[in-house]
């Protein structure tokens, strides 16, 4: 497994404030977990999720979470 592979298997922690955000699928983006545009022409579509009020998220890196863009633990059994 090489050093990419094992930074998938945790989730991306981030305090984030309230708001839109687009979480980045293709794994092209230049802004981090965060869509830029490097999708178009792909068949990737970013996924979109709203927060009401300032808080902190896990964001799942491994692309196994029944509950996305949120870790729900699914790194764990990889």
């Amino acid at each position: 497994m090489n050093t990419s592979e094992l930074t998938k298997l945790k989730p991306i922690v981030l305090e984030l404030e309230a708001g839109d955000y687009f979480r980045c699928t293709c794994g092209q983006s230049k802004n981090g977990a965060f869509c830029d545009g490097s999708h178009k022409g792909t068949e990737f579509t970013p996924v979109k999720f709203t927060l009401e009020e300032k808080q902190t998220v896990a964001l799942c890196d491994c692309a196994k979470t029944d509950n996305s863009p949120f870790c729900d633990g699914s790194h764990t059994k990889i």
